[in-house]
């Protein structure tokens, strides 16, 4: 698992050893970021279920402004902090033990908001409408902001909160990415219709 480009392009990150953290391959990041494009420059991005931190220093080396790690394990985030640091990306990067789900009213209640959340929980645990439904409650992405969550094709959410809507889909193998777009405003092309 590598950081494909940017200011860390190439750089090998730290992976756990055992098979608990799936991280998000490298062939469907690249699509991922190749999606969001320029988007990503000076963002703010929360990553909820961290992993290894791959999608967080890879919005890092692309330019975004500050990133947000999210993790309930004490391994992950040991990996997490080790891959900031092979980065050095310490100044752009805060790190946070916790649920997600808990986490994103915290967040919201401290008046943080993100330009890019990225959801890539363990499948089939129920995690993406629990997420959905703290999104829902606690706006922590800006107007105009995305949530991009990946699941597997026997995962859906049921019930989309107002104001998000889903913009694309893409499917790689045995993994959905879904690019879902926050925005309490229509935007004027939709006022125009």
């Amino acid at each position: 698992m590598r950081i494909i480009t940017g200011r860390a392009r190439g750089l090998q990150l730290n992976t756990p050893k055992n098979m608990d953290v799936r991280p998000t391959a490298d062939r469907v990041k690249e699509s991922v970021f190749n999606i969001i494009g320029n988007k990503i420059i000076q963002a703010q991005v929360v990553d909820f279920f961290a992993g290894t931190g791959n999608l967080g220093l890879e919005s890092w080396s692309r330019g975004a402004a500050g990133i947000t790690f999210i993790d309930l394990s004490k391994e992950s985030l040991r990996i997490v902090e080790s891959n900031i640091q092979k980065c050095r990306a310490q100044e752009a990067c805060t790190v946070l033990k916790g649920n997600a789900v808990q986490v994103i009213e915290k967040l919201y209640k401290q008046g943080k908001r993100f330009d890019f959340a990225f959801c890539d929980p363990p499948y089939k645990k129920g995690w993406l409408q629990q997420i959905m439904n703290a999104l829902d409650k606690n706006h922590l992405l800006q107007e105009g902001g995305y949530l991009v969550m990946e699941r597997s094709p026997q995962e859906e959410v049921t019930q989309w909160p107002a104001y998000y809507s889903l913009v694309r889909t893409v499917k790689y193998g045995d993994t959905i990415v879904d690019f879902i777009r926050f925005a309490t405003i229509m935007d004027e092309e939709e006022t125009d219709k």
